[in-house]
């Protein structure tokens, strides 16, 4: 029987769910493993790398993103489960929440303040345009939670999702040298200084750092995303108004 050929046997391939899972989660481990040994290199993150290689795999490669998502929306249903999984150490750490309530939510509130304040005043000031300002608008949240709040009010939320990423991979890159060069010691502090800011990326670099920290972390994220959702609409319209 002769050889299967190459341009077939791709053809094949690519139209198989379990290419993109495979090359998904391959990329992956290896962009981690490449982390880990970089000295957790901020410019190595892991979630970079594996978005910048498989956005240039699927360019050289055309197929479509379509395509891809089908097969790697298994990983995409995980997020769910993993998001409510942030519960347990979380949990663990309530007698230390409690006893920390306030310093706890006069930091929130500042953080929230200056992060709101910056994504609806800087772009004004510089003028940018209306539907890109709506759009920018709510970058510090989780993805999903962002994508809703801005198609109610106004955004793109494909554009917004983008957003999102690039700020929750800032953050993950940025917070850990930022907090160690400021001298931030305490792990609750850093997580929640990386959670208000970069979302589910950054809660993820959190817990390489210890769960104490990731687990204050998922609270800031999921604290953000809350007064995001309810307060951010009815801000802008007071803003326009």
């Amino acid at each position: 029987m002769d050889d299967l050929p190459l341009d077939a046997l791709w053809v094949y391939l690519s139209g198989s769910p379990l290419l993109a899972l495979t090359a998904t989660l391959a990329c992956y481990l290896i962009a981690t493993r490449l982390f880990e040994r970089s000295g957790q290199f901020a410019l190595l993150n892991p979630v970079l790398v594996s978005v910048t290689v498989l956005a240039f795999g699927l360019v050289a490669s055309g197929v479509s993103y379509a395509n891809y998502f089908e097969g790697a929306q298994f990983i995409h249903f995980l997020l769910g489960p993993a998001t409510v999984a942030l519960a347990l150490p979380l949990y663990r750490e309530l007698p230390t929440l409690r006893r920390h309530l306030l310093p706890i939510v006069l930091a929130m509130s500042a953080g929230l303040a200056s992060t709101v304040g910056s994504t609806l005043l800087i772009p004004r000031v510089t003028g940018m345009d209306e539907l890109l300002r709506l759009s920018i608008a709510p970058k510090s949240v989780t993805a999903p939670v962002a994508m809703g709040i801005s198609e109610r009010i106004g955004g793109v939320p494909s554009l917004t999702a983008v957003f999102a990423i690039i700020t929750g991979v800032l953050g993950a890159m940025i917070a850990v040298p930022l907090l160690t060069k400021l001298r931030i010691k305490d792990d609750a502090a850093k997580g929640l200084a990386i959670g208000l800011v970069s979302h589910g990326i950054g809660t993820a670099r959190a817990f390489r750092i210890s769960e104490r920290a990731g687990a204050y972390s998922g609270l800031a994220m999921a604290l953000t995303a809350m007064i995001t959702a309810t307060g951010l609409p009815y801000l802008i319209g007071w803003l326009g108004s």
